[in-house]
């Protein structure tokens, strides 16, 4: 197995990172494998990946530079950059690095960075056709156009849910410590004690990290990968399930005319436990609204709360999933 040494001074300073790069690339690599890891994931992929098909069949070499760069165990490094500081989460404003600042770093790599980040993760010799010099900036062209694309528009709903997650991480950190918000992470992560870090359950040699800087990239799609340059660390992280398929599980008609569209859109969301602060980044409705429709679904017997570490978390009475369970079964 694959695992950091991760002193604690690192472990203090750790921060969640949100990165509009690293969801546009996690994006890619769901548009490249082509496969939903959910519901709300194949709604997303069958209404992009047609196009994402048509654009690889115009541009072959750029998808011979894709094969070559996201293979199963091992990305090109130079595609999927370690952030450098938060960037801002519109990719526009001040006091971060935009979505355009992120995509320089691609686009500015040396051309034999990137055959050598290929050849790498080819673990042999590149095929003849990707011996050219604007590698970088045709693999940067591809991820610009799946942010434009794909991503954009949907930006603010995705940058709720990696809101969401962060909050559940950060209580789940305060609760259990390092072991309980890390060990569901990512696939064979979990926390060894002793300063130890499992990254991946492959044979991977162990690394040193102390006093570098470690971040946690939560990103939508359900994809993962670790980074790292000089003394930065990356662990890009998918959500938690339950935050990214909301999408999946819109209030029924009949339900949001019994309640009102608002305060169901809220309702359906509690089949599992979430914090207002949860609920106000998943909906996108202030603190006082949604505040306003927990107190009536409260009053009605169809929620309850519990208070989970500092956080008060939500969810259905037995009478709340009887309704809608009556719903779905209708």
């Amino acid at each position: 197995m694959g695992w950091w040494q991760v002193g604690a001074d690192t472990l203090a300073g750790s921060r969640f990172v949100l990165s509009p790069l690293a969801e546009a690339i996690a994006s890619l690599k769901v548009l490249e494998r082509g496969t939903a890891a959910h519901p709300g994931e194949r709604v997303w992929l069958d209404a992009h990946l047609p196009a994402y098909q048509r654009r690889k069949a115009d541009d072959p070499v750029t998808a011979l530079l894709l094969r070559a760069a996201l293979r199963p165990t091992w990305n090109a490094t130079f595609l999927t950059p370690t952030p450098t500081s938060t960037p801002t989460p519109a990719g526009e404003g001040k006091g971060g690095r935009t979505f355009e600042d992120e995509l320089a770093r691609i686009r500015q790599t040396p051309p034999e960075t990137a055959r050598a980040d290929l050849a790498e993760a080819l673990r042999g010799p590149l095929p003849a056709p990707l011996h050219r010099p604007d590698l970088p900036a045709l693999a940067a062209g591809l991820v610009e156009w799946v942010w434009t694309r794909t991503v954009l528009p949907d930006w603010s709903r995705r940058r709720r849910i990696i809101e969401a997650d962060v909050v559940a991480r950060t209580r789940q950190l305060s609760r259990h410590g390092w072991a309980g918000a890390l060990d569901d992470m990512r696939a064979g992560m979990r926390w060894l004690g002793h300063s130890r870090l499992q990254i991946t359950a492959c044979e991977q040699p162990p690394r040193e990290i102390a006093g570098a800087r470690l971040m946690f990239v939560p990103v939508t799609p359900q994809q993962s990968w670790v980074s790292w340059e000089a003394d930065r660390y990356a662990v890009v992280y998918p959500c938690s399930g339950v935050l990214t398929d909301s999408r999946g599980t819109p209030a029924p008609e009949p339900l949001s005319a019994l309640l009102g569209p608002s305060r169901a859109s809220v309702f359906v969301l509690l089949g599992s436990p979430k914090s207002t602060t949860q609920l106000v980044a998943l909906t996108g409705r202030g603190l006082g609204s949604v505040g306003r429709h927990l107190k009536v679904l409260l009053d009605a017997h169809l929620i309850q709360r519990r208070r989970s570490g500092r956080s008060v978390l939500y969810y259905w009475t037995a009478a709340g999933e009887a309704l809608a369970e009556a719903q779905s079964d209708g």
